[in-house]
């Protein structure tokens, strides 16, 4: 318990979470057991959650909410508390992508960060070896509710050929991944392009890169290297990006074509077909 009683609620989102979930678990009379019984968990997770030890989810703050009567805090809470989980700097561009209004990526290696399905990112997140894989893969979840919302940002992404073709987190997770691109793209707010190998060299053999426009802000170029990312909004940048990303367009197929290619390398490379066909030959 002494853990408990010397949390800072001001040292971070998480801590002021827990803070606030023992002094409101303790308001109501309820010891840790008892509020696990209400909401369908252990206590030990109350623990857990109540001295940083463990990230609480979304569903788990909905649930405490509905239990304690907290009229939505720990749900308004979490948003905060998962953004706080992603890498320090990679936490500016999550701020700036929420409240962009025009997003535009090409990516060369992976499916785009918000279009990920949840054992997609937690196949990606598990190679940096994270102390709370957990955490980061909710926060990358957390991420994509801003294409829940009533309006969400326009977005445009371009995936290169050989994002469908690496089997990230093995065969069913790559289906399911690919029919999620497949879902979106009938979607208003994100169109989805693949730049095909056939295109050969194009506008950014050099890497990925994401440019997001804002309503009241300068547009923003942001790039990753291996251990942090950068943004600018320096307008040669800005300009470059816009122009080597209009080429990526021209050069990658129409929306239409793309879904038929996701279509068949979901049901050539990641059916049940090819899966008898691997056992086959081994």
């Amino acid at each position: 318990m002494a853990n408990i009683q010397t949390l800072d609620p001001s040292a971070s989102p998480l801590d002021y979470y827990g803070w606030e979930l023992r002094r409101l678990r303790e308001a109501n009379n309820l010891n840790q057991t008892e509020l696990g019984r209400c909401i369908f968990c252990t206590g030990s997770l109350i623990g857990q959650i109540e001295t940083t030890r463990k990230v609480p989810t979304r569903d788990f703050s909905e649930r405490v909410d509905a239990a304690l009567g907290t009229d939505g805090l720990f749900s308004r809470l979490i948003g905060l508390v998962l953004r706080s989980q992603l890498p320090n700097w990679f936490q500016p561009y999550a701020e700036m992508e929420s409240s962009a209004t025009y997003i535009s990526t090409y990516q060369a290696q992976l499916v785009y960060g918000l279009l990920q399905t949840e054992a997609y990112a937690r196949a990606v997140l598990a190679t940096g070896m994270p102390e709370d894989l957990d955490g980061q893969v909710a926060a990358r979840m957390e991420r994509q509710r801003i294409l829940e919302r009533e309006r969400p940002p326009l977005a445009w992404a371009v995936l290169d050929e050989a994002v469908l073709h690496r089997p990230i987190g093995g065969h069913e997770v790559m289906r399911k991944q690919l029919q999620r691109l497949l879902d979106v793209v009938g979607h208003r707010w994100m169109q989805i392009q693949v730049l095909p190998f056939a295109a050969g060299e194009h506008a950014s053999l050099a890497g990925s890169f994401t440019t997001m426009r804002f309503d009241d802000d300068p547009d923003i170029v942001y790039t990753e290297d291996v251990i942090s990312g950068h943004m600018t909004a320096s307008p040669d940048t800005v300009r470059e990006a816009a122009l080597r990303y209009a080429r990526l367009q021209a050069a990658a197929l129409s929306v239409e074509e793309s879904a038929a290619l996701i279509t068949r390398v979901m049901e050539e490379r990641y059916g049940d077909r090819f899966r008898a066909e691997e056992r086959v030959v081994a």
